[in-house]
């Protein structure tokens, strides 16, 4: 299965609950944190929601 590496580039406030949450459940929180998954559809999923927080690269 394919890597995907997530970046937080924009910050969480002034965002709704939902936002943050989707954040944390990534494993992210702060700006410039880097994180790798799995591109499973659920991470890509939870991605495409916040897509204008984070970049995403592949791995």
């Amino acid at each position: 299965m394919e890597k995907i590496k997530i970046t937080q580039v924009r910050s969480l406030i002034k965002r709704p609950k939902r936002q943050k949450d989707t954040i944390k459940a990534l494993g992210l929180g702060r700006i410039n944190k880097s994180v790798s998954h799995k591109a499973t559809p659920q991470i890509l999923g939870m991605v495409n929601k916040v897509s204008h927080l984070v970049v995403t690269e592949n791995i």
